[in-house]
């Protein structure tokens, strides 16, 4: 079983990649974020003619997460139990969901900008409410894992350059140590084997030709818990998919699964 995440950043802008991607990776499953749309623009049609179910939770043209699954889509959460709302409102930020053998969460963490910022106290508030969501199927015997764009690299290697985001957000002790909650809770970091490159990054800003230059960050993970983690058999980042024109500035990453 093949299950990917991916920051497409806006699923108009990347649907032909996405559906090519689909069909030439074989994946069973796909957690998308930052759909950008609407639930009513997403495009379930085109993916159902490739053999694919899809579950959104998204309302316009920010945020939005996403399920695609040939293997069943069960149980449907929509939305972070007990989640902070930001601004009045509760964002479209988390999505759940059985897929066959396996049960899944797909979620894009808040940003949180910048320290002194109230979207950074969202962000970590955020974390609390995820980790209390998960920690019942976190301790389970059903494969169970959460997968997105968490916006924080888990150790100073995890980021090209650690003097350059000091002082930022994704890599402070409060961040870090709300990804410590998840692995308390049961989860465990699925990190990516490298390939070609020493760390295998997952996001590179557009700007100052940081994706040939290698200059990104590991934000995208899979935190899987016992029964996850033990049925793995391959994970990596998929760098070609970052190429080219029109690409996210995210690449999937892919976990192969032996259930």
């Amino acid at each position: 079983m093949r299950i990917a995440t991916w920051n497409v950043n806006s699923i108009t802008a990347r649907l032909p990649r996405v559906l090519a991607w689909l069909e030439s990776t074989g994946t069973d499953v796909l957690c998308m974020q930052e759909t950008k749309c609407s639930a009513e623009q997403f495009p379930s049609e085109a993916l159902r003619e490739l053999g694919y179910e899809s579950v959104v939770n998204a309302t316009g043209r920010w945020n939005g997460v996403a399920l695609v699954s040939r293997v069943g889509l069960d149980d449907v959460t929509s939305g972070l139990p007990g989640g902070p709302d930001y601004e009045g409102a509760q964002e479209p930020r988390a999505l759940s969901a059985t897929c066959g053998p396996v049960r899944v969460w797909s979620v894009y963490v808040p940003n949180g900008r910048e320290v002194d910022h109230a979207h950074y106290a969202y962000k970590l508030q955020w974390f609390e409410a995820l980790r209390a969501a998960v920690a019942g199927d976190a301790g389970g015997q059903r494969p169970f894992a959460v997968l997105g764009d968490f916006n924080v690299a888990p150790a100073d290697e995890d980021v090209w350059d650690p003097a350059v985001f000091e002082g930022a957000t994704h890599v402070t002790p409060a961040e870090r140590a709300a990804l410590g909650a998840l692995r308390e809770a049961g989860l465990a970091d699925v990190a990516p084997r490298a390939l070609k490159y020493d760390r295998p990054y997952t996001f590179w800003d557009y700007r100052q030709l940081a994706f040939p230059k290698n200059r990104g960050m590991r934000i995208d993970l899979v935190y899987g818990n016992e029964p996850f983690a033990a049925a793995v058999k391959d994970s990596y980042v998929d760098r070609e998919a970052r190429k080219g024109k029109g690409a996210s500035d995210h690449a999937p990453v892919v976990v192969d699964l032996d259930v």
